[in-house]
């Protein structure tokens, strides 16, 4: 497995050599369906969904939070919002959508260094390319201002060049994503499906995560992940998964974030465990529509 431990910090990694999958999986994630019917999901199943990942997440080690959103707006959800995390490597989309608005205000595309850039830092986690793109964005204050243009309200940027501290919610990740597919997003629909292009093409062994809930594999999820082994948590671990997957009938954003994991393989388990339990809550109902 590769592994880009996002940081902290300024240092740019060996990049390991880039594997291209099969041209199907690298088409464009479909934008969200007219909104429509949706199955009920009230607060009988959202208490069933809160009483089931309960019981998944008794007795696993660390803090879990999940937010979950139908791109048609149909449903919204979110557990454990209480838990403010260290963004790892998901932020690396953060700022690849900060630099796409930046750009688009400036009313031009982005240069091909910034697309090469973009591309390393997405789908291979290539720290050194985030962090010239965290630069190039004006790093704190121009993520800051660009995360207030796409509505997130609890996401803090890390401070100088340390994006990965950056700190964020699962909800405020959901409504990250929102602003890939929704019409009213401050970005641009041929710049929503860049990013979703991007994150379509994250190489095969960073493609775990919310990946777990997709129905099978010809739907082929749009993700990004993070991990981080944290001092502040005695060498535990941050795993971070976003992402669009179709799932219980739907396309759905997840958002799944982590913290205090014993151990990368672990968390990885535990975040994908979540990431099911919800999408099988969410096909009951849609069974009995």
């Amino acid at each position: 497995m590769i592994v880009c431990t996002a940081v902290l910090a300024a240092g740019a990694p060996v990049v390991p050599q880039r594997f291209r999958p099969p041209a199907a999986l690298l088409a464009a994630v479909p934008p969200s369906p007219a909104p429509g019917p949706s199955p009920e999901f009230g607060p009988a199943e959202r208490a069933e969904l809160t009483r089931a990942l309960d019981a998944y997440l008794d007795g696993r080690p660390g803090s879990v939070s999940l937010a979950v959103r139908d791109a048609s707006g149909g449903l919204s959800y979110v557990y454990g919002d209480e838990l403010r995390t260290a963004t790892a490597s998901i932020v690396k989309v953060n700022i690849v959508m900060a630099l796409l608005l930046r750009a688009q205000r400036d009313g031009r595309p982005l240069t091909s260094a910034e697309r090469d850039l973009a591309e390393r830092a997405v789908t291979v986690s290539d720290n050194g390319a985030a962090t010239a793109l965290w630069h190039a964005i004006g790093g704190a204050a121009g993520l800051a201002a660009a995360n207030e243009a796409f509505g997130l309200r609890d996401t803090v940027p890390g401070s100088g060049g340390f994006w990965g501290s950056t700190t964020t919610g699962a909800a405020d990740q959901a409504e990250l994503l929102s602003a890939l597919v929704s019409p009213a997003s401050p970005l641009s629909a041929p710049n929503r499906r860049y990013v979703r292009d991007l994150m379509a093409d994250v190489v095969p062994e960073q493609a775990w995560g919310v990946s777990a809930a997709a129905d099978g594999p010809a739907d082929e999820p749009a993700l990004k992940n993070g991990w981080l082994p944290r001092d502040v948590h005695e060498g535990r671990w941050t795993i971070n998964s976003i992402g669009l997957v179709r799932a219980a009938g739907r396309l759905l954003l997840i958002a799944v974030l982590s913290e205090r994991q014993p151990a990368m393989r672990a968390g990885i388990a535990t975040v994908e465990g979540a990431a099911r339990t919800v999408t099988a809550a969410l096909d009951r109902p849609h069974e009995h529509r």
